[in-house]
């Protein structure tokens, strides 16, 4: 009788040691899993996203503007930093929620007409909601946006021009071709619109 209750009592300790060395070996393999799934998580939400590199809507501030310079120089103000991004250069912007920035092209466009009757000067100013990512690529793709500006204005009739729908069509139009010279060149256009500046049809 002694030698069968020594034979029996390891055979339960040997059944428990495997399920402990079971179940501390699955508690192993989920907390790798685990460790592994917030590794690979955390390095997905850190992949960069185009949009991160688009430029973004710049806040309307509730402040007024800053005066310039007390020196009286001319001084080009810092560009404006986005905050707001969007998914593409099509979003539709809210005016009232976001600030403008002006840009001057700095030289006039003279080409002929169409109809060859006559010349047409035009200086023109851009406008955009975004921050100063786009006016930088407007300065880096100034000859494909100077060119594409000329071709437009060289294709228009002069009877169109003396109405003020003619011109409107025209301002849309050149709106349109350097948006599409900044998508190409730098993938993101980002002009709200062309305003003119000056306009001689002689």
């Amino acid at each position: 009788m002694t030698k069968d209750k020594t034979d029996a009592a390891p055979k339960p300790k040997g059944k428990l040691k495997k399920l402990l060395f079971i179940g501390v070996g699955a508690l192993v393999l989920i907390g790798a899993g685990a460790g592994a799934g917030i590794y690979f998580g955390a390095l997905s939400a850190h992949e960069a996203k185009p949009e991160d590199h688009y430029p973004k809507l710049v806040v309307r501030s509730s402040g007024e503007e800053e005066a310039p310079a007390a020196d009286g120089k001319d001084k080009e103000p810092a560009p404006k930093v986005g905050t707001v991004s969007v998914p593409n250069d099509k979003f539709k912007v809210d005016p009232r929620k976001y600030e403008v920035t002006y840009f001057a092209i700095p030289d006039a466009f003279t080409t002929n007409l169409a109809d060859g009757s006559g010349f047409l000067q035009a200086g023109i100013s851009l406008s955009t909601f975004y921050d100063g990512k786009v006016i930088n690529n407007i300065k880096r793709q100034a000859v494909p946006i100077r060119s594409v500006v000329l071709m437009v204005l060289s294709e228009q009739d002069p009877a169109l021009l003396s109405t003020s729908q003619g011109k409107q069509r025209l301002q849309r139009q050149l709106t349109a071709a350097i948006n599409d010279v900044l998508r190409e060149k730098e993938g993101f256009g980002g002009v709200d619109y062309v305003y003119f500046t000056s306009l001689v049809i002689q």
